[in-house]
């Protein structure tokens, strides 16, 4: 008989096999510190250069323009990583995970580290735009692969650790950013390198997972009615995680605490609240998001609103560690909410979609505060109104998602 692919064909309907030796490996620590490293460079991109700014805008001086250019070097990716992650989503369900994730890691140091060599602003920020697009497909590759390598509670704790690990490696990148930029404004940018060595033991133990047996022809359509609400709220969720770490400087600033050392302490230990409240999640995932979202949302809330009724730097400084605590927590609740429950060919579509609204939200959060502010009379106001509405979608969420909604640490597969 004939050997023709033609005849060989499976009929329409058919199923597809899975691959069985990407099926009969285990994921493992390394693979976990692999992902949880990667999930880290969207944070490096956001957070690493800002020690540096003032003495990009002293080197640029002479650019047209040069006040508005220089803070969009820094907010660029995050802008980048809201508009383009959905599409990674969309490249990782149909072709491939491991190798959009090993080329958007090589493109990361090459645009990464193009500061290092170009002489105009214009330049970097046209790099600093090709940065976030490759943050956009890491960071959905690197959760979509979390997702598919573990499920359960350990897919939920890892989840929480990933949020962890994010907001440690926020401080850690900020002091070292502000070290490197001791000997210049251009030295921090040799640390995006990373991906490049981060990419070869990737390219050995990462793999792409089995593809599960599916209908022959269009990808499983999204489930956008499950997807639609957590991604909305994700959207306002990014906002409320994202005000204190842009804004706390500014209002410490404000009520006279000029000693940088003063306000880099009480950040720290914002970020350490953060990564107490990622490690709570752990032991929390088998609670319902209608459990959680409104003790989150309230407990930001609350943290907001201290920030707000007073010029005490104790008090301010325990009103950042409760929103701190709040959205540590919030922010695994959300993206477990969103992605836990979706299958295989769906989850980086889920993942890109979740990713997008989250960064999205990070990106508007300081323009939204900088609007509410200027008609209720500065930043602290515009705070507090961010902490009302935080707690009046923490109260829709319990009035209005179903009682009977499911566990976090609930999968589909």
């Amino acid at each position: 008989m004939s050997d023709s692919p033609a005849l060989n064909a499976p009929p329409p309907g058919a199923t597809r096999p899975a691959t069985p030796p990407a099926a009969e490996r285990t994921a493992g620590p390394a693979q976990l510190v692999l992902l949880l490293a990667g999930s880290c460079l969207s944070v490096l991109g956001a957070v690493l250069i800002a020690p540096v700014l003032p003495q990009m805008t002293q080197a640029f001086a002479g650019t047209p323009g040069v006040d508005v250019l220089v803070p969009v070097v820094l907010t660029a990716p995050a802008l980048l990583i809201g508009l383009t992650a959905p599409f990674a989503g969309v490249v990782v369900d149909r072709i491939d995970r491991k190798r959009l994730l090993l080329v958007a890691m090589l493109a990361y140091a090459v645009f990464g580290t193009a500061p290092l060599y170009l002489d105009s602003l214009g330049a970097i920020v046209v790099s600093r735009v090709l940065v976030g697009l490759c943050e956009g497909a890491i960071m959905t590759c690197c959760t979509t692969l979390i997702g598919d390598y573990w499920s359960g509670a350990r897919r939920a704790r890892y989840l929480g650790l990933q949020t962890l690990v994010a907001t440690l490696s926020a401080t850690a990148f900020l002091a070292l950013g502000g070290v490197l930029g001791a000997s210049g404004w251009r030295t921090p940018f040799w640390l995006y390198a990373v991906a490049a060595v981060l990419a070869v033991p990737m390219a050995l133990a990462i793999w792409q997972p089995a593809r599960p047996a599916a209908p022959a022809g269009r990808p499983a359509p999204l489930p956008w009615r499950q997807l639609f609400v957590p991604c909305l709220v994700t959207l306002f969720g990014g906002m409320v995680f994202y005000a204190l770490i842009v804004e706390l400087s500014f209002v410490l600033s404000g009520i006279g605490i000029t000693s940088t050392g003063t306000i880099g302490a009480i950040s720290a230990l914002m970020s350490l609240a953060t990564a107490a409240g990622a490690v709570l999640f752990g032991r929390l995932s088998g609670r319902t998001p209608r459990a959680l979202l409104p003790v989150e949302f309230g407990l930001s809330a609350v943290g907001l609103v201290l920030v707000f009724a007073t010029a005490s730097p104790v008090v301010i400084t325990l009103g950042a560690v409760l929103t701190g605590f709040g959205t540590g927590m919030l922010l695994p609740t959300l993206l477990t909410w969103a992605v836990n429950r979706l299958g295989f060919d769906r989850r980086g579509r889920g993942t890109g979609l979740w990713t997008g609204a989250l960064f999205l939200g990070e990106f508007l959060c300081p323009l939204i505060l900088a609007a509410v502010g200027a008609g209720v009379g500065g930043l602290q106001g515009a705070l507090a109104v961010l902490g009302v509405a935080s707690a009046v979608v923490g109260l829709v969420i319990a009035l209005v998602l179903r009682r009977h909604d499911r566990p976090l640490n609930v999968t589909e597969d």
